[in-house]
């Protein structure tokens, strides 16, 4: 049996959020050409200083004018947002080419930003009554993002009462390769047979986190070096303190062609056998909230007496929703609560290695398909992260006639994961009102001895920074706000009771460390500090009076102060707080008048681009080539293996910082932030007109 590699995949945030990553992935098969597609060195937009400099359109009255404006400018060709795959389009992570965060480069993509595109078309399909645009984003997700048939040729070799061979997690870039371990025993799997029997494939039905959209690192289909694009790859491996700046991006189909001798593969695993692979990670907020708009579209077009435009993704949501009960599970299926010691942390059987959360990833691969002995492996993930949490999409598969899963036991679990989402988030709510970081079954990922005194949620052990640590994985607002806007979208649908005591405690602390001003000046949180940790979990939340938060700096993301003003709006309408409408329907004002041709956005500085220089960890003795020729060895950088950033139209400005100048300014258009920005407009149509 053949392991996944070790760590987990990263989230893309605007702030650069870097998680410690694992397995990786491979290209679709039979990719349709890229047809009226600029190439990917020769961009379809405008540079995007000139467009700032262009004359903003003309001011609008209605939040539903606003959300067309906004829709037109993300949809124009011209404006760089997409690139077209035979008439499909397939969402680029910014406009921009150089940007660094949890994707490596502007023109790379996640599922996150496929989730985003879906909800943009969705709520243009609530406007006008047109779904067509929303069937066709689906259609591009399973096209592009969801491996076909061919791209994980040999699931039939899975076998469920060994899911996976035990590989330690260890902190650093400098604690691998990891060896495999056959001598920790795993759990069983108890989702394989049923979701085989239900939907009659071996196959997972569910998102790769990244694509290389324009084939930049060159590659190709399956690894093998050529022109075709989008391309899967994969960058986090090596440990929660391994930032984007220190990964060596490689294909998720590892045929040996690049990297060493073992292609990549022998920088993250020991093995004394290399086999050519497959793998694929899923990163299940994307999924999830694929899932939520699907519910979102299903509702809006049966408002319309048109649920029947919709039907087929609905469908297929439901059906994907099936197979991301995997992020429910632990890493290694071993049983959930008090699991300390690899060896001694019992196997699980039945459904006894589920936490009902949504971790942090499940992953999945194999041999390829001439492997002589052909073998596939699955893990789920262990650890929690609150920005993950999704009880609006829980809701939707367990109470949503169309989207309940065909599986026996799915929508029953789904039941199950909304009633521990929310218990978990009233469980890490702060004093003052904030959400606190999340939990995990797998202390360090090695199933070590947590701190003395550790809160327990269900036997887990609580973590302010699950998954990842360079930056601090809940340093970031924009976690509080995408999972707070879920919650408050559930509140407003159902009327929830916890739903609602966790925004009556969230959103004035929210409002209070948030300032909206004139001529579209507004402050918004950006970083947070965290100390204490909550109480002990049991059945009742108790105010946790030792956990507290603290905002730290304050900043213009539109994509965050989007999400906000939606999670107030959402708020508003459910509660009657008129505070709150003010405050959001502030910060949409706000966003207007940061207007410019081709979206809404804000001037940043990143001091983080220091970076560029960073040294990227290669074992001493190990040497290859990246695809382009890049040399990988001790002593690489960050800039090094990627050299074609020097030849980026805004690589002086980066150039000019790491010889001694400025931190340099860039205004970013990032594909989730305007739809974000899109959608928050849109909502205020919805609930208010």
């Amino acid at each position: 049996m053949r392991p996944p590699l070790p760590a987990l995949p990263a989230r893309l945030l605007r702030t650069g959020l870097l998680p410690g990553a694992l397995a990786v992935a491979l290209t679709a098969t039979a990719l349709p050409a890229a047809a009226a597609a600029a190439p990917a060195d020769a961009p379809s937009r405008p540079a995007a200083d000139a467009a700032r400099d262009a004359e903003p359109p003309v001011a609008v009255s209605a939040y539903d004018d606003a959300f067309l404006e906004q829709y037109e400018k993300i949809k124009d060709p011209a404006n760089g947002y997409f690139r077209e795959f035979d008439g499909l389009l397939v969402p680029y992570h910014s406009v921009e080419t150089l940007i660094v965060e949890a994707p490596d480069h502007g023109h790379a993509t996640t599922s996150e930003a496929f989730s985003y595109y879906l909800w943009l078309e969705a709520a243009y399909g609530r406007i006008t009554g047109d779904w067509q645009p929303f069937n066709d984003a689906w259609a591009a997700m399973e096209a592009f993002i969801i491996p076909g048939t061919a791209d994980q040729p040999t699931n039939a070799s899975y076998n469920p009462a060994s899911p996976a061979t035990y590989i330690a997690e260890h902190d650093t870039p400098q604690g691998y390769p990891s060896p495999l371990d056959n001598g920790v025993r795993v759990g069983q799997d108890p989702l394989a047979d049923e979701l085989s029997s239900t939907y009659g494939t071996d196959e997972i039905y569910g998102m790769h986190w990244l694509l290389d959209v324009d084939n930049t690192y060159g590659y190709g289909f399956c690894g093998d070096g050529s022109d075709d694009a989008p391309a899967y790859i994969n960058t986090f491996q090596r440990g929660s303190q391994e930032s984007v700046w220190e990964t060596v991006p490689h294909p998720s189909c590892e045929t040996f062609d690049h990297g060493g001798p073992n292609g990549f593969l022998d920088l993250f695993t020991r093995d004394s056998n290399y086999s050519q692979q497959w793998r694929y990670t899923n990163a299940p907020d994307a999924d999830a909230r694929a899932v939520q708009v699907a519910y979102l579209a299903h509702t809006w077009a049966g408002e319309q007496g048109n649920a029947d435009a919709v039907a087929g993704p609905v469908a297929d949501a439901a059906r994907m929703g099936d197979y991301l009960r995997y992020a429910m599970y632990d890493k290694y299926f071993k049983r959930v609560g008090d699991c300390v010691g690899a060896t001694s942390c019992a196997p699980g059987s039945g459904k006894n290695s589920a936490h009902y959360l949504m971790s942090w990833y499940y992953a999945w691969g194999g041999a390829l398909q001439n492997a002589q002995y052909p073998w596939a492996w699955r893990i789920g993930g262990s650890s929690a992260h609150q920005g993950y949490q999704n009880p609006l999409a829980a809701y939707a598969l367990s109470e949503v006639d169309a989207l309940e899963p065909e599986s026996a036991t799915g929508a029953a679990d789904w039941a199950v994961s909304m009633d521990r989402q929310l218990e978990f988030l009233q469980w890490l709510q702060s004093a003052e009102g904030g959400i606190a970081g999340g939990a995990t079954n797998s202390w360090g990922g090695d199933y070590g001895q947590p701190p003395a005194g550790s809160a327990q949620f269900y036997g887990m052990y609580y973590d302010w920074q699950p998954v990842w640590h360079d930056p601090p994985s809940n340093q970031w607002f924009g976690f509080q706000v995408w999972g707070m806007e879920r919650v408050a979208q559930l509140y407003q649908t159902t009327g929830d009771q916890r739903a609602k005591d966790i925004l009556d405690n969230w959103v004035p602390w929210a409002m209070a460390n948030t300032t909206v001003g004139t001529g579209g000046d507004f402050q918004v949180p950006a970083d947070m500090r965290w100390s204490g940790q909550p109480d002990t979990w049991t059945g009742t939340p108790t105010g946790n009076s030792g956990l507290h938060v603290e905002v730290t700096s304050h900043g213009q993301d539109v994509g965050v102060a989007a999400g906000l003003a939606k999670t107030l709006l959402y708020y508003a309408a459910g509660s009657g707080d008129a505070d709150a409408r003010a405050m959001g329907e502030g910060l949409l004002d706000a966003l207007l008048a940061n207007r410019d041709a081709i979206g809404i956005a804000t001037e940043e500085v990143r001091a983080d681009y220091q970076r560029f220089d960073d040294e990227v960890y290669i074992p001493q003795g190990w040497s290859g080539q990246m695809a382009n020729g890049d040399q990988v060895r001790p002593g690489a950088t960050f800039s090094s293996i990627r050299s074609f950033y020097e030849d980026d139209p805004d690589w002086p400005q980066v150039e000019a910082y790491l010889n001694g100048g400025e931190a340099p300014t860039f205004t970013y258009h990032r594909f989730w932030a305007q739809v974000d920005v899109a959608t928050a407009f849109a909502v205020h149509d919805e609930l208010f007109g």
